[in-house]
């Protein structure tokens, strides 16, 4: 009976256990990706993050000379409505 268990074991050790070896160096290189990948997404949403304030304060600068245009728009016709009586 001993015998018997000790050549299951030996099998065992022979033929699944490489296995569990082979599947944790590949789990390593996996878990290396992932890192990876996860630091090359930080670096992207990072960028995001700074084209998006550029966009945003691109249309505020361009809001704001939309809001002077427009103040001198009626200006202008409020000058041209008060020659325009004289």
């Amino acid at each position: 009976m001993a015998s018997s268990m000790e050549a299951i074991q030996k099998i065992l050790q022979e033929t699944v256990a490489p296995g569990i070896s082979r599947l944790e160096i590949e789990l390593a290189g996996v878990k290396a990706d992932v890192r990876a990948l996860q630091s090359e997404i930080k670096r992207l949403d990072d960028k995001i993050d700074s084209k998006h304030n550029e966009v945003v304060s691109e249309i505020r600068r361009i809001d704001d000379k939309l809001t002077t245009a427009l103040e001198i728009r009626e200006r202008l016709a409020a000058l041209e409505a008060r020659m325009a009586s004289r």
